[in-house]
């Protein structure tokens, strides 16, 4: 009875914080509408801090309702929401994050005249987000994941006047559309064969290529290897939404979708080898990418997809509350890493080239302080957040039987990680300034600081909170030997140092000598697939019309019909000209008599 109270008091708080939430769009047209907003997800991170405090407590929570939309006969169409475990602790994960994300909009965009529209569209996109991770079926889980498909596009074309952002959000759609296909594909398989889409379809025997639709699906989303360059070119919207899209909302969907699915994954092998190897591909190739960037925003953004390339790995083990608990911790340093460079941006007038920065620790102390703490915890250093998820994933990969290979591109990333994180630091931070001395550097704004200070908190101790309260309960104590224990930290700490070097001697080369680094640059995907794709699209296109037009069109009701209509007359026309003066006199007689007649 105490369980059932308790259940019910969870339930009912994180109802109460999704109210508070969807409170201020029922007055959109408020002149302080920005702060209502940003003042709602503040108290509703505090009363979602309520299920997870009885869920520490307890050691377990699962709470569920379920509202009946329309019956088809054959099936009922449900909307279930689900407070589980993985709920109860995202949920305050992505309302602090999503908080600070807020206050700081409001420094960042306070000249944007329509700023009220862009936090309707963020609140809009955190509601979507959140109706994902509550759903209790496919069907509330599939409305969630369009939610945030279709507000990425329109947050990453806010600046739609300009070419680049209004391309940027199309490219986001289309590659979305790719893991809809997928997404609907087993929705459809599902509801022909079992009319449900009920969690009791997670403990049936699955079919492989059902689970490849789910893997699709995820891969668009959580933008891995070969569907990656729309989060790339997702840096064209504004910073918040950068920030916001990066952390805690639209990219991890796809990881959250297979780690709600995993019961399902763990009995298909062929399926969690997909998984493995492509996550390892992809954390291996946007480390790669990120090496070669100028921009601060598509380091950071490349980081991201690496990121997730490693969540995609813990997946394919067979690891999925790893795979989440890296999400939690990932959520922190990443925002607060995204917000760092927006500040930095507006600092220097507009500039986002690293190359141009330099000396800003004593300019922006705050700022690049934060910067590091966030760098240093995306290469996951002992004790920060990403130390404790990180870590887990990559010693649980080396205590496996798993894929040599992708174990190996899975080190080498982490080592990647390590160079480009301190690349950024050194160029950012460190050294003498490259900037106008003309520029006011301010960072001393209360929203600023504020945002910062929570983020920074979280990426210290984040990691060690949710460690404590981690899945399952009673975690399974790893027996390894020391040089395999240590594999990720010797790494990183190696390539840390080697990356201060190659910083140094990079800093004071002049970039002349150097634009051969222009064939790295990872957009040679982009020409590769979209001009194979589009010509090869558009030539198939062509011949086709080419040969409807011409074949079918033109000939058949062309020449062809006119030669057909037209023979019949002609040749009743030639039987009368047979050039006998009988045949002429007859008819020239029978048309005179019957004229004559009438």
């Amino acid at each position: 009875m105490i369980m059932y109270s308790l259940n019910a008091m969870a339930f009912a708080a994180m109802i109460a914080s999704i109210l508070l939430i969807v409170y201020p769009l029922t007055n959109p047209k408020s002149k302080t509408f920005h702060l209502e907003a940003k003042n709602a997800v503040k108290h509703a991170f505090f009363v979602s801090l309520i299920p997870l405090l009885l869920f520490i407590s307890e050691g377990q929570m699962d709470t569920s309702a379920s509202l009946k939309w329309f019956d088809l006969g054959i099936s009922n169409l449900s909307l279930t929401t689900q407070f589980d475990k993985y709920a109860i602790l995202f949920i305050p994960v992505a309302l602090m994050v999503t908080w600070s994300i807020l206050e700081f909009s409001t420094w960042y965009m306070h000249i944007d005249p329509n700023i009220d529209g862009f936090f309707k569209y963020l609140l809009i996109f955190l509601l979507a987000m959140i109706t994902l991770v509550c759903a209790g079926n496919l069907l509330l889980l599939f409305m969630g994941w369009e939610g945030v498909g279709i507000m990425s596009f329109l947050l990453i074309g806010w600046y739609h006047a300009r070419s680049n952002a209004a391309a940027a959000a199309l490219q986001a759609v289309l590659y979305n559309r790719v893991g809809d296909i997928g997404f609907l594909l087993t929705f459809c398989w599902l509801m022909k064969m079992l009319n449900q889409w009920n969690p009791i379809v997670l403990s049936l025997q699955p079919s492989t290529i059902l689970l490849i639709g789910f893997i699709t699906a995820a891969a668009s989303k959580s933008a891995q290897f070969g569907l990656h360059p729309w989060l790339a070119s997702a840096m064209e919207g504004p910073t918040p939404v950068s920030a916001l899209l990066h952390s805690s909302t639209m990219v991890v969907a796809g990881i959250f979708l297979l780690v709600r699915i995993h019961p399902l994954l763990s009995q298909n092998q062929t399926a969690l080898t997909i998984c493995l190897c492509l996550g390892a591909i992809s954390t291996f190739f946007a480390a790669t990418c990120a090496l070669t960037q100028n921009d601060i925003k598509k380091i950071i953004a490349y980081s991201t997809s690496s990121q997730l390339g490693l969540m995609m790995v813990a997946i394919g083990l067979n690891f999925p509350y790893l795979a989440f608990f890296h999400i939690c911790t990932h959520a922190f340093f990443k925002a607060m890493l995204f917000l760092c460079s927006g500040l930095i941006i507006h600092s220097i007038n507009d500039e986002q080239d690293i190359r141009k920065m330099g000396g800003l620790q004593r300019a922006l102390p705050m700022t690049t302080t934060c910067l590091s703490i966030g760098s240093l915890a995306l290469m996951g250093i002992p004790f920060l957040a990403g130390f404790y998820s990180k870590d887990a994933i990559i010693e649980a990969a080396g205590t496996s039987y798993v894929n040599s290979m992708a174990l190996v591109l899975t080190l080498v990333a982490t080592a990647f990680t390590a160079v480009y994180s301190m690349r950024l630091i050194y160029f950012a931070s460190m050294t003498y300034p490259r900037t106008s001395p003309m520029l006011l550097f301010d960072e001393n704004d209360p929203r600023v600081l504020n945002s910062l200070s929570r983020l920074a908190v979280g990426s210290v101790l984040a990691g060690l909170l949710i460690f404590n309260v981690t899945l399952p309960n009673s975690p399974i104590t790893h027996t390894m030997p020391p040089h395999m224990k240590l594999a990720a930290l010797i790494i990183t700490l190696l390539a840390f140092a080697v990356a201060y070097d190659l910083a140094k001697t990079f800093w004071t080369t002049t970039p002349i000598n150097y634009a051969a680094s222009k064939m790295y640059d990872p957009l040679f995907y982009n020409q590769v697939v979209h001009r194979t794709s589009t010509d090869s699209t558009l030539n198939s296109a062509g011949q086709i019309i080419t040969h409807l037009m011409e074949s079918i069109l033109l000939k058949k009701f062309g020449p062809d019909h006119i030669e057909k209509t037209q023979l019949q007359p002609i040749k009743v026309i030639r039987i009368s000209q047979t050039g006998l003066i009988k045949t002429y006199l007859s008819v020239l007689f029978i048309t005179l008599v019957f004229t004559l007649t009438i």
